[in-house]
């Protein structure tokens, strides 16, 4: 059992930690409030290499795995710019296009995916379904050699910056009569295809949108893989990358505000000249936040070496677990840092209080903590199915 880092991921890890501190939190937040997108950031990350780091080098990638997307993922956000779009574009999209598209589709999008110059976004949430993916009410149907689709789908993150937009719908097995899932390749500039953007309680650069797809025509290829049976096995190959890399963002954000907050309390001296960090009232609650962050990082890791190992039913398990564990942890040391500042906590300045949205929001999404623990009862514990 090895805990270390390879000599070349270690590499990519002070690489991207070194660019991340040239942008900083002042960076992302200044963005996010003036209603712009971290466009330097994301095409210099590209330009260097680290977007594409998990996708095949035959397609202008790093040819590593999830465990090296994670690192991009946790390290930007320990440098205060968490990057969502990281989970959606480089994540998803392309691990679904690498393991289960065309030829075609891979020579079309990884390129692009690979160096930042394309982004595909993800569109699964609909209003009515929530995290039931069996009721999804997007539906395609053929259209002679074309597809028609039609729905609603909300939450879509980045829709206004991506070229594409990866769906998934559900169409009629002509043997069984039962809708199956099914995935496209959707342009965001598609006739049909209309968006609105939702106002959000999150400080972020990445809007949310609600999207309407109004009998959207596609062509026959924009079909992810070589028939209807591919639509399954993709949409799952896409979630377990999806929980790893959203958990090391929110470890990353958990140990940003570690940092910040420790070396606040580490110099603010108001009692008889001795740090407010010498007490443990202060001390106890930021190192008991630390620990639950190292404790989540060490299951993000675990999840990631065993999805690139090829073990998905395990990875399954340890990836939400992952992502349950960084959920709390996150949530936990940006709340603990807001409070170990006192009222400095709440300022812009001290750059903790920024990230209370988020690390909140990673409780719920991409799936929800309780539905997380719904996997754990049923899959691990052998509990009856409670929904």
């Amino acid at each position: 059992m090895n805990f270390d880092l390879t000599p070349e991921q270690e590499q990519l890890r002070d690489a991207v930690r070194a660019l991340g501190r040239r942008y900083g939190h002042s960076y992302f937040v200044a963005k996010a409030k003036s209603g712009e997108h971290t466009t330097e950031l994301w095409h210099e990350a590209g330009r260097l290499g680290y977007l594409g780091v998990n996708i095949p080098t035959e397609y202008g990638g790093g040819g590593g795995g999830i465990t090296e997307l994670a690192l991009v993922c946790e390290e930007l956000a320990a440098a205060g710019c968490p990057l969502l779009l990281l989970v959606v574009s480089p994540a998803i999209a392309a691990t679904v296009i690498t393991r289960h598209g065309t030829d075609e589709q891979r020579k079309r999008y990884l390129p692009g995916l690979a160096d930042g110059s394309q982004k595909i976004v993800f569109a699964i949430t609909e209003p009515e379904a929530g995290s039931n993916f069996h009721r999804l009410g997007t539906v395609a149907r053929r259209d002679g050699d074309d597809w028609l689709l039609s729905g609603r789908k909300c939450y879509i993150s980045g829709v206004d910056e991506a070229g594409h937009v990866l769906v998934v719908a559900r169409t009629e097995d002509a043997a069984s009569g039962k809708l199956k899932p099914v995935l496209f390749v959707v342009p965001t500039d598609a006739p049909g295809l209309t968006r609105s953007k939702l106002d959000m309680e999150i400080l972020s650069p990445e809007n949310q949108f609600l999207l309407y797809l109004d009998d959207v025509r596609l062509p026959a290829d924009a079909l992810v893989g070589q028939s209807l049976d591919a639509g399954l096995p993709a949409l799952f190959s896409g979630l377990n990358p999806e929980r790893i890399t959203v958990a090391a963002m929110g470890a990353g954000t958990g140990r940003y505000a570690i940092e910040r907050a420790s070396e606040y309390t580490a110099s603010r001296k108001v009692w008889g000249g001795r740090s407010i960090g010498s007490h443990q009232g202060v001390s106890h609650p930021l190192a008991h936040a630390a620990v639950q962050v190292e404790l989540a990082r060490l299951m993000i890791y675990k999840a990631a070496s065993l999805y690139d190992a090829g073990r998905d039913l395990e990875a399954g398990v340890a990836g939400n677990m992952a992502k349950y564990a960084t959920g709390e942890a996150a949530a936990l040391a940006v709340d603990t840092a807001v409070q170990v500042h006192g009222g400095a906590g709440m300022t812009t300045e001290y750059g903790v209080a920024t990230l209370l949205g988020a690390v909140r929001a990673g409780r719920i999404a991409p799936v929800s903590r309780e539905m997380i623990l719904n996997f754990v009862a049923q899959h691990v514990l052998g509990q009856d199915k409670s929904y």
